[in-house]
């Protein structure tokens, strides 16, 4: 359940890229029990469209309403069209949550250009291309909230994911540097950087849960699990109201693990 009002969002679109599962679903939830109207982006595969459409699903059957939406976040026409269909469904987009990211574990000498480029191509220009799809109906409407996800990583290093933390670094300078250049716009952009959550994405890295509840209560100041509920509500804040002073930012959501 949502920790905010549930009119706390009403009246706003919010777009959530990748939000088949994880984070992302839990963000949409969450946004909707808020009072946004949210469109539940999904890669074009058959897989993620089904699990997105199940997010929806169970929006619209908690009262809200939610549409699942295709779009490759790293393609420009595809985000263009994956903004047109929601602007056409649900309207404006008012928030958007540039959520969708690509992993995978392998050491840096490992690493080729494919592998790279393909993480980098996701993770940090999926968060462009959406951002500059969705910004000139935020100037027109008067304002507007973007939200990226980065990563602990970046703060402790990784020493099988240098790809990945680099593009998470990048999303840090990339959300303030265009903080400052929508701000005048009444547009605020900020960051939520999650430590240990567990997703299914974890459960397939690491299968083995109570190894790393057991990890993370040593190195965290709180012992339990993160959970992408507690990311959810991070978004929330930057997305609503509560926040509306604050921009550039980087707000981290790690049980103090990295404080610790």
């Amino acid at each position: 359940m949502s920790a905010f009002a549930a009119d706390a969002l009403a009246g706003r679109v919010a777009l959530v890229t990748g939000a088949s599962r994880g984070i992302g679903a839990a963000t949409a939830r969450a946004l909707a029990a808020a009072g946004a109207q949210v469109a539940v982006n999904h890669p074009p595969d058959e897989t993620m469209a089904g699990l997105a459409a199940e997010v929806a699903a169970s929006i619209e059957g908690d009262g809200g309403r939610a549409v699942a939406v295709a779009g490759d976040v790293g393609d420009a026409a595809s985000v263009a069209a994956m903004v047109a269909e929601v602007e056409r469904r649900l309207g404006p987009v008012g928030v958007l949550v540039a959520n969708a990211a690509a992993t995978e574990r392998r050491a840096w000498e490992e690493i080729d250009e494919q592998a790279w480029d393909r993480i980098m191509r996701v993770n940090l220009k999926g968060a462009w291309l959406c951002a500059r799809a969705v910004v000139g109906g935020m100037r027109a409407a008067g304002g507007g909230a973007i939200v990226t996800v980065s990563s602990v990583t970046v703060e402790l290093g990784a020493t099988d994911a240098l790809h990945y933390v680099t593009s998470k670094a990048g999303l840090i300078g990339f959300t303030r540097a265009l903080a400052r250049s929508v701000g005048a716009d009444g547009i605020r952009v900020n960051c939520v950087m999650p430590g240990g959550i567990r997703t299914e994405q974890e459960l397939d890295f690491y299968p083995d849960q109570e190894a790393i509840a057991a990890q993370m209560a040593a190195v965290q100041s709180m012992p339990r699990r993160g959970l992408p509920e507690d990311v959810a509500d991070a978004v929330v804040y930057l997305a609503s109201e509560a926040s509306g002073f604050v921009t550039g930012q980087v707000l981290t959501v790690d049980g103090g693990w990295t404080h610790g």
